[in-house]
């Protein structure tokens, strides 16, 4: 494979030109176009094969006072690498960096909004004449998502993309690197990877992750090592830069430049180095696997996956209600809960005739994935709904679904091609729900055609073979279970069964429903959509799961039941208090919880206060981004004997750290216990709270030990 070099720093470069702090280095498009342009010349010069625009913040919002639109800065920039790169075959990469507002739910920031901010950036660049798209320094996967949709949907240039992950493989706002080349390849890039954060070194584990979820050719954009915090000089030279950069080629990435730090003489000794001038290696070979994901979350679909069927209207009066008033606050409880109950993806159907379902799915999908880290299957027969979740769904999401008839395929796959998502197809045409199995095998195989020809990967193509009730067909059953092994067997396909449709009209559900659970696990069922509150159900995966020897030692049945009294039990006295709703629920005690200062992740905690308050617990929610004088306040204010905090940044671990000391030195009687993906128990220990608590089940725990239940 072909290497590419990149070029390195522009605002380094520009500084030592003359550019003040706080100057805006677009402007000098207009004010100082030959001092931009001899950078470009320089990096030319040291073996630059594609060089970035002067218009790394050039939206509307950065530059609102200058006087300026992003249209003149845009325009002046690529005329001025263009003037540069005359008589060369270096090509033009237009440079578009994070819009400097946080998306919603981190900030007030639409999709929307977003979209049509670097729509309007990506035209300009078109219209002036660039080669190639360049999306850098990205740290939230929606906004990566908003400016790569934006540059597929404005026109067929190149488009490279690469966000700022740590060495850890998480950016800022949690993205995981692997969901970031999921994503990122779905949605048509044409080349992945990572810039800025840190030096080459730390960079090999993210580009190795990185390479197994993608084809793409993958880009390393590093900086120059860590700056001194009293001069600004950053560590490493230009070879010891060109040396370091040789680990990730070897791994496998094949577009290489500089970042913070960088100047042509990174980029020269880079372009004479080994990094460079040796083959690249072999394209990695992996086996063919479906993975869906959010961003934060990768789920492989490579066993039993279990589907939450609980976000549905359907003969659900309440939940109906709460989509006709907007209460997304119902909808939010309903994910949790069901993450909580042990599902590992969400079907989410928002389908009541007199609501605009693209809209209230488009709502439904913002506001799950606002307090949920599972991954989405979006359930419609309204192609536009379809489009709309799969538009706002931060992550590779489910299409549940297409079916046999020529007229659905041709109109939903090509959405699911589109947005990089994964489908269900459901097996019955025009013709209906063909009796025998093998009728449903031929439409199984009708659709895998179909999708395979709109250039969805097989391995993401997943058959419902529809489990019909047998009150109304005692056959029926036995007929889908043929179909369900004939599609594993002869087509290699994950499966899926709506489960409760098997008992429809009869007494005993529950019975029915677990039962036809167990022999569809035997048939080849890997994807069953049930109610995972409903504990028998969840027991009946988790049996099955250990003894067909997909739980190794039994370790998930194990943790599953070994203390049914702090968590195993809370789920059905969870459905019960969703039943009796409007039903005084006993006051144990009242708990605050607050995301601390700096911080302004909500998933952890609100999954905590849902699951403390359907315990019986008052929980007062500060939410995120909360001082500790706020906390304090709270907790003396309302009494509370027990505080919980949460955090998921590593820069705001010392922010909690205070907030216990304020606390302490308050003089508040209180219990603390802390939370977070970024803490540990001795972290909790030496920072003074009294628990640590890895997930809701422990919170409970803790709760209950606290009020002396």
């Amino acid at each position: 494979m072909e290497k590419l070099l990149l070029d390195g720093a522009m605002g380094t470069m520009l500084q030592q030109r003359g550019l003040q702090p706080g100057e805006s280095p677009m402007l000098w498009n207009l004010t100082q176009p030959s001092l931009v342009e001899d950078v470009h010349r320089q990096y030319i010069a040291s073996g630059s094969g594609i060089i970035l625009t002067n218009t790394f913040g050039a939206n509307r919002r950065n530059l609102d006072g200058s006087g300026v639109t992003p249209q003149e800065i845009i325009q002046a920039a690529v005329k001025i690498a263009k003037q540069a790169a005359e008589g060369t075959a270096v090509k033009i990469a237009l440079d578009i960096g994070p819009l400097g507002e946080l998306l919603a739910p981190l900030g007030a920031l639409t999709f929307d909004e977003a979209y049509a901010l670097f729509r309007e950036q990506i035209e300009a660049g078109v219209e002036a004449g660039a080669d190639l798209v360049f999306i850098e320094t990205m740290t939230d996967l929606q906004e990566v998502r908003a400016a790569l949709l934006a540059a597929k949907e404005c026109d067929d240039l190149p488009v490279f993309v690469t966000m700022s992950f740590e060495p850890a493989g998480q950016t800022f706002f949690g993205t995981l690197c692997e969901s970031f080349a999921i994503v990122a390849t779905g949605l048509g890039a044409s080349a992945i990877g990572l810039n800025c954060s840190t030096a080459p070194k730390q960079m090999a584990v993210v580009v190795e992750r990185i390479l197994q979820h993608t084809n793409l050719p993958v880009i390393v954009k590093p900086n120059a090592g860590l700056p001194d915090p009293a001069t600004g000089a950053y560590a490493m030279t230009p070879d010891e830069f060109a040396q370091s950069m040789v680990s990730l080629t070897e791994l496998g990435a094949t577009i290489l430049g500089g970042c913070c730090g960088t100047d042509p003489a990174y980029i020269k000794a880079l372009a004479k180095g080994a990094a460079f001038r040796t083959p690249a290696p072999a394209k990695l070979e992996r086996p063919a696997q479906s993975i869906v994901c959010s961003a934060s979350k990768l789920l492989p679909i490579d066993g039993i996956r279990i589907i939450g069927e609980r976000i549905n209207p359907s003969g659900k009066p309440d939940f109906r209600k709460a989509l006709t008033e907007g209460n997304w606050d119902y909808v939010q409880k309903q994910a949790i809960l069901q993450e909580l109950a042990g599902a590992d993806l969400l079907d989410v159907n928002v389908g009541v005739p007199e609501l605009n379902e693209a809209e209230t799915m488009a709502n439904a999908i913002l506001s799950i994935q606002a307090v949920s880290e599972l991954p989405l299957q979006i359930d419609s027969a309204n192609p536009d709904a379809l489009e709309a979740g799969l538009r706002y769904y931060k992550g590779k999401a489910i299409v549940n679904s297409v079916n046999g008839e020529a007229a659905v395929l041709n109109r939903v796959l090509p959405l699911v091609k589109q947005y990089g998502a994964a489908v269900i197809g459901l097996t019955l045409d025009k013709n209906g729900i063909p009796a025998t199995a093998a009728e449903r095998l031929a439409i199984a195989r009708r659709i895998l055609d179909a999708a395979t020809a709109h250039g969805i990967p097989k391995e993401d193509v997943y058959i419902d073979c529809l489990a019909l009730t047998v009150f109304a067909q005692p056959t029926g059953a036995a007929e889908t279970l043929l179909a369900v092994r004939a599609v594993r067997e002869e087509l290699g396909l994950q499966t899926v069964l709506g489960i409760s449709n098997i008992s429809f009209g009869l007494p005993n559900r529950a019975l029915i429903n677990q039962t036809f659970l167990a022999m569809a696990f035997q048939a080849g069922l890997t994807m069953p959509i049930l109610d995972p509150t409903a504990s028998g159900m969840t027991d009946t995966v988790a049996a099955f799961r250990l003894l067909a020897q997909s739980d190794p030692e039994g370790k998930q049945f194990i943790a599953k039941f070994a203390d049914k009294s702090a968590a195993g039990e809370t789920f059905d006295a969870v459905k019960q208090s969703i039943a009796k709703r409007g039903q005084s629920v006993p006051d144990k005690g009242t708990v605050v919880l607050a995301t601390v200062q700096g911080d302004i992740h909500d998933i952890g905690r609100n999954i905590v206060k849902v699951a403390l308050e359907h315990e019986g617990y008052r929980v007062l929610d500060l939410g995120r981004d909360v001082s500790p004088e706020a906390v304090v306040e709270t907790a003396i204010r309302k009494k509370a004997p027990l505080i919980g905090l949460s955090a998921l940044m590593t820069t705001t671990l010392p922010a909690m750290a205070d907030t216990i000391g304020a606390l302490r030195q308050s003089g508040h009687a209180c219990k603390i216990m802390v939370g977070g993906a970024v803490l540990t128990p001795e972290y909790a220990k030496e920072i003074g709270a009294d628990y640590f608590a890895k997930d809701a089940s422990e919170s409970i725990a803790i709760a209950r030990e606290v009020f002396c239940e």
